[in-house]
């Protein structure tokens, strides 16, 4: 059975801030679903085979042929910004804020 305090460490390992009644609806939510999943656990499901997608699914692969490939000034012609034979980005990972 879930409780409040559950409930409240969980909100503060996810680092949230929830107020009284948010506590107390997750509370009710989170103990409908486990509720829902111990109820799923009495279906007898010997002999079903895991699904891993509602339907029938195959990946089309194309063949691996060998092609002629692009000259790099063709390849840079539209880049925005270009290092030597390389794209230039800008950056997506502060220094400043990395840990370690």
């Amino acid at each position: 059975m879930i409780d409040k305090e559950s409930v409240k460490h969980v909100e503060d390992l996810a680092e949230l801030s929830l107020t009284e009644s948010e506590r107390e609806e997750l509370t009710d939510d989170l103990a409908r679903i486990l509720d829902y999943v111990d109820k799923l656990g009495e279906l007898d499901t010997e002999g079903v085979e895991p699904l891993r997608h509602i339907l029938e699914v195959q990946n089309v692969m194309r063949d691996d042929e060998k092609r002629e490939t692009l000259d790099s000034e063709e390849v840079f012609r539209n880049a925005p910004a270009r290092d030597g034979n390389f794209f230039q980005v800008p950056p997506v990972i502060d220094k400043d804020s990395s840990e370690g």
